[in-house]
């Protein structure tokens, strides 16, 4: 059993590949091993989070996800503790799988004590209710009672441990079918230090996508003793700080220049009329810079009068028409507005390394004949990264937002498919996509970064990293990792201040911590 962190890189396995996983080491185990092992594993648990509980609530559904919470309850019961169990199962015996069904009468002849109703009093819960494969349904026999037990869990002021994943949520897209307005209740989010998830057999990718961090809570993994889980490919991987580069300069040769960390070129930034966006493009610029590029260029669209930006004199102020994309990291679209489409051609065609953001996604969504520029880059070995908000990315997928959302690591590989390129869908999760690749899921950040600008700081960061030499899906790794890495260590570089796009991009940086 681990605690999961950031600080290493971890297969996400989906509810296909898990039952697969089930099955393969059904073949080799006596039968309601997995089970038993998953039973041990929560009470276990439950016991170190919550050394001086007495009493425990176990709330289990019919399935076998009741199954393992009634495995648990035997142990916390044999351990002497107090323990109620409530279970959706007694009704109809016959449809409650063989597994839970042995755990049920193992429980009963432990002589755990069961109940119709929750307790009043308890010092912790364990929610066992619905497992993957489960999804509350309106007309189940079992729902009206299933509800009450689902919301006086999230209603709870006590630890609570969902086994495997929370009940509700769907462990391939994190999409949770409890109301969003329960979900996001600032009471709840409160208490959610208090939240604790156990993944059975494999670390699922819908705990750390949509809903899924504000769900699971502090997540844990136990692979329950199968070795097949190491050896099958993931369906994604959940991006540690092992699998990033440091940014350090400090084991670079002594003898290294600024030629050595390679020039970025920002093009955005249009001013002329009501439309003024050279903030973007500068945030952009200054993120580049504090990043480690060696040379820094800002080509601002439009009439702004600008030449220096005084808070970065170090940006060198450059004609769009002037860039050399032969050998410049070119950031595109930050500010961009309309007047980038005129640009892009050139851009497209001409640019060795590039990263699209924000207009430049847009006007290409408009754009047959830029899309067909997009995807022909790769065949002539460019590297290309997309930097899509949610919004963005469904309006180059040619649907909308709730598509995107509702399988974000799906909506990633088509754009990656798609384009030919790398893609960075942004959001709680964000994915790493790329042709052929198991894309990834980050681990980083949080809701600090739901700010205007965090997203050109992002683009400049990766135009950083691509200007070192990475490729475009080491680079975007990197990029997106220390991006979060930094909301998540803001109260420490900056106590007290909230976060904002311009003193993120000074990309001030702690210590990496659990």
């Amino acid at each position: 059993m681990q605690a999961v962190t950031k600080l290493v890189t971890l297969p996400l396995h989906g509810v296909a590949a898990t039952r697969r996983l089930e099955q393969q080491a059904s073949l080799s185990l006596a039968p309601h091993t997995l089970m038993q092992r998953a039973g041990l594993a929560v009470a276990r648990l439950s016991l170190a989070l919550a050394p001086h509980a007495q009493r425990f609530w176990i709330a289990c559904g019919p399935g076998n996800n009741g199954g393992d919470g009634l495995e648990a309850a035997i142990h916390l019961h044999q351990w002497g503790k107090t323990v109620v169990v409530t279970w959706l199962g007694a009704e109809n015996t016959a449809k409650v799988p063989a597994d839970a069904l042995a755990s049920w009468k193992r429980a009963q002849a432990a002589g755990v004590p069961f109940a119709n109703v929750a307790p009043v009093e308890y010092d912790f819960a364990i929610d066992a209710l619905l497992g993957i494969g489960a999804k509350p349904r309106s007309n189940d026999v079992h729902s009206t009672q299933l509800d009450k037990w689902l919301a006086l869990l999230l209603a709870s002021d006590k630890p609570v441990l969902a086994i495997d994943i929370p009940s509700g949520l769907d462990a391939d897209t994190g999409i949770s079918s409890i109301a969003p307005e329960l979900i996001a209740d600032p009471a709840r989010q409160q208490r959610a230090a208090s939240r604790f998830t156990l993944s059975l057999l494999t670390l699922k990718p819908g705990l750390l996508a949509a809903h899924g961090k504000d769900r699971a809570g502090q997540l844990w993994w136990d692979d329950l003793g199968v070795t097949g889980v190491s050896t099958q490919t993931p369906d994604a991987w959940l991006l540690g700080q092992d699998r990033v580069e440091s940014r350090s300069r400090s084991q670079a040769a002594h003898s290294s220049h600024k030629g050595s960390f390679g020039d970025v070129a920002i093009l955005g930034g249009e001013s002329g009329g009501t439309t003024h966006m050279a903030g973007a493009a500068l945030l952009a610029g200054r993120a580049a810079l504090h990043s480690g590029a060696g040379r820094v260029f800002v080509a601002l669209l439009g009439n702004t009068g600008l030449t220096v930006d005084p808070l970065q004199p170090e940006l060198m102020f450059r004609a769009p028409d002037s860039l050399d994309l032969k050998s410049q990291v070119i950031v595109c679209g930050c500010g961009g507005g309309d007047a980038v489409a005129g640009v892009l051609p050139r851009v497209l065609s001409s640019a060795v390394a590039a990263v699209l953001d924000a207009d430049a996604l847009n006007a290409i969504a408009r754009d047959t004949q830029l899309q067909t520029q997009l995807r022909t880059r790769q065949s002539r070995g460019y590297q290309t990264v997309l930097t899509p908000h949610p919004l963005e990315a469904a309006r180059l997928l040619g649907n909308n937002t709730a598509d995107v959302q509702a399988n974000r690591l799906e909506a990633a590989r088509q754009l990656a498919d798609r384009f030919q390129c790398v893609v960075v869908l942004k959001g709680s999760g964000t994915v790493i996509a790329a042709p052929g690749q198991v894309p990834v899921i980050n681990s980083t950040g949080n809701a600090r970064l739901a700010t205007a600008g965090t997203g050109d700081v992002l683009a400049g960061m990766l135009g950083a990293e691509l200007a070192r030499g990475q490729t475009a899906f080491e680079a975007a790794c990197g990029a997106v990792f220390w991006h979060g890495q930094l909301a998540d260590d803001w109260n420490v570089c900056w106590p007290g201040a909230p976060l904002t796009a311009s003193l993120l991009a000074q990309n001030h940086q702690a210590d990496l911590k659990q």
